[in-house]
C-alpha cells in the first residue's frame, strides 16, 4: 500500500512540473485577455516563425533558440494593434532577440534584470523571462498600457534573469539604443554593424563563442560636440584560461584590421576591448569604468592556528604530572595493600607458596640445605 502511494505522489507530482513547463514555453498562453485599455479581438494564433527573406532575423532567432511564435490582434476605441510572442529556451536567448530588434531612437521605458521594454513612434518591444513581445502598430499605444503588457508578461513568464554582463557596461556617457547583447557570430555580425562598427564585424570568428562566450557592445560619447567618443566591447568567459587563450586571437584579428587606437585588456573571464576610440587617455577611463571584480570563495571548513599562553601550557603540565603521581601511588598503594591482606588471611595460600618457592644456592660454606620458608 505503501508503495502505491509513492508511485501516486511521484506521478502527481510529475505532471505539476510538466504542466508548469509546458504553461511556460507556450507562447499563446502569454497573451492576456486584456492590457491597459487594450482587449484581444480573438484568440491567439501559433506560427512557426520563418522571417521571410530576412535572413539576417531568421540566422539571429535560430542563434537565439526561438522554440515557438504565436501572434494575436487587440482594440481600443476603433484602433488595433498586432502582439507577436516569441518563446525562447532561455533568458540569455531571449536577451539576444530582445536587443537585436532595437533601432536607432529606441527608448527605454522600464529596465531591471529579470524584464525590459523600449519603444519607438511604430513600435515596441518588451521582453521578460524567456518571452519576447513585438507590439505594431504602437504610436496608439499608450505608457501606462505598455507597462501594465510588460507586468502581465512578466508575471508568467521564467524568472531567470538576464544575463549581468550588461551590469558590467559603465554608466556614464551610455548612448542607450547603442547596446546590444550576442551568444554568437551572427548575433555579433548584426551587432556590430546596428551600432556603425562594421569593421570589426570579422572579429566574430575569433571571439570563442563555440567556448560559451557572451558579449555585449555599446558607445559612448561625451558631451554634444567637439566631445570623446568610443565604443565599449566586453566579452566574458567560463573561465580565465579561456579569457587568455581568445585575447591572443582577438589581439591578432585587431592588429590585422589595422584599426589604430583600438586596445584589448584581461580581468579574469572579462576581456574589455575598447573600439575606435577618439584618444588613449578616453580609452582608458572608458575601461576603467567597467563594473567587474573577480573574487575567489574558499568552502572549505577553515580554522585559525594561535598559540595559547605560557601561563596556560605551563598549568596543564604541573595539572598533568600531578594526576600522573596521583594516580601511580594510588594504583602502588592497591597493589601492594591487596598482596599484605591476601598473606595475612591467607598466608601460603596465595602468594609465596613453598612449593612454588626455589632458591638457587651453591653450598660453598656448608651442607646444610637451606630452606626458602627461612625468608619469609
Amino acid at each position: 500500500m505503501l508503495g502505491i502511494r509513492r508511485i501516486f505522489l511521484f506521478g502527481f507530482a510529475f505532471l505539476l512540473l510538466s504542466g508548469s513547463r509546458t504553461c511556460g514555453q507556450n507562447p499563446q498562453a502569454q497573451f492576456p485577455a486584456r492590457f491597459g485599455r487594450w482587449t484581444a479581438a480573438g484568440a491567439p494564433r501559433k506560427f512557426t516563425p520563418n522571417f521571410g527573406s530576412d535572413e539576417r532575423k531568421r540566422a539571429v532567432f535560430a542563434e537565439s533558440a526561438v522554440s515557438q511564435a504565436a501572434t494575436g490582434s487587440y482594440t481600443f476605441d476603433r484602433k488595433g494593434t498586432t502582439a507577436t510572442v516569441y518563446a525562447f529556451q532561455d533568458s540569455s536567448g531571449a536577451y539576444e532577440a530582445f536587443t537585436y530588434l532595437w533601432s536607432p531612437g529606441v527608448a527605454t521605458f522600464d529596465s531591471s534584470l529579470s524584464h525590459a521594454g523600449v519603444f519607438t513612434k511604430d513600435r515596441a518591444v518588451l521582453a521578460a523571462g524567456n518571452f519576447v513581445v513585438e507590439l505594431a502598430p504602437a504610436s496608439d499605444v499608450s505608457m501606462g498600457d505598455l507597462r501594465d503588457l510588460l507586468r502581465r508578461i512578466a508575471a508568467a513568464a521564467d524568472k531567470t534573469p538576464f544575463p549581468p554582463i550588461q551590469t558590467f557596461l559603465p554608466k556614464q556617457g551610455q548612448l542607450p539604443d547603442t547596446q546590444r547583447y550576442a551568444l554568437g557570430p551572427a548575433a555579433f555580425r548584426a551587432a556590430a554593424e546596428s551600432v556603425g562598427l562594421g569593421d570589426f564585424a570579422a572579429i566574430s570568428d575569433q571571439a570563442g563563442f563555440n567556448s560559451g562566450a557572451e558579449a555585449t557592445f555599446m558607445r559612448y560619447k561625451t558631451g554634444r560636440t567637439g566631445g570623446q567618443e568610443a565604443a565599449l566591447l566586453l566579452i566574458e568567459y567560463p573561465t580565465p584560461q579561456l579569457a587568455e587563450l581568445h585575447l591572443r586571437h582577438l589581439e591578432g584579428a585587431l592588429s590585422a584590421a589595422k584599426q589604430s587606437g583600438s586596445s584589448i585588456e584581461r580581468k579574469g573571464s572579462l576581456l574589455s576591448i575598447v573600439l575606435a576610440p577618439t584618444s588613449a587617455a578616453y580609452a582608458d577611463s572608458l575601461r576603467a569604468g567597467v563594473n567587474y571584480e573577480t573574487q575567489v570563495t574558499w568552502n572549505e571548513p577553515s580554522a585559525t592556528a594561535t598559540d595559547p599562553p605560557w601561563s596556560s601550557v605551563l598549568a596543564k603540565i604541573f595539572i598533568g604530572t600531578g594526576v600522573f603521581m596521583v594516580v601511580a601511588v594510588v594504583l602502588g598503594v592497591a597493589f601492594g595493600g591487596v598482596r599484605v591482606v591476601t598473606k595475612i588471611f591467607f598466608p601460603g595460600k596465595v602468594f609465596d607458596r613453598p612449593e612454588q618457592m626455589e632458591i638457587l644456592q651453591l653450598g660453598l660454606s656448608g651442607s646444610k640445605r637451606i630452606d626458602p620458608r627461612d625468608f619469609y
